[in-house]
């Protein structure tokens, strides 16, 4: 769909499955990914600084998903973050929509509708309109 593997997309989720399904699913659109069991894996990677687009999961051992969309953009990182969450809580979809998400997904997701939140996300990226 995007035609190059030169937008690389992170995934920062726990579960090795997400992980896996959510890398087939970008891989399908010609996106590079870089995929971490952890937000503080992310942070200590390049991927941080490099990616074009972030889909985390909000409930993590460690640094949650919100907390790693805060720590990104008191750091100057503006880097569009994604959260995806087994436990959708209103309050969860508040906080993280009053504090800049592109996207808060129930799991499991509609695909279709998780491709159109990373292309919403990856306009002025480098991604065609």
């Amino acid at each position: 769909m995007f035609g190059s593997r030169s937008l690389t997309v992170a995934i920062v989720d726990d579960d090795e499955a997400v992980r896996d399904a959510l890398r087939n699913l970008l891989a399908s659109l010609d996106l590079g990914v870089a995929t971490f069991a952890s937000a503080e894996d992310f942070l200590a990677s390049p991927a941080c600084r490099a990616a074009a687009c972030l889909i985390t999961d909000v409930q993590m051992p460690g640094m949650s998903g919100l907390d790693l969309q805060r720590h990104l953009a008191g750091a100057g990182n503006l880097i569009p973050v994604i959260l995806i969450t087994a436990f959708p809580h209103d309050h969860l979809r508040q906080q993280a929509e009053a504090e800049g998400a592109y996207g808060f997904f129930a799991k499991p997701f509609d695909g279709g509708l998780m491709i159109d939140c990373i292309e919403r996300a990856l306009v002025g990226k480098g991604a065609p309109a």
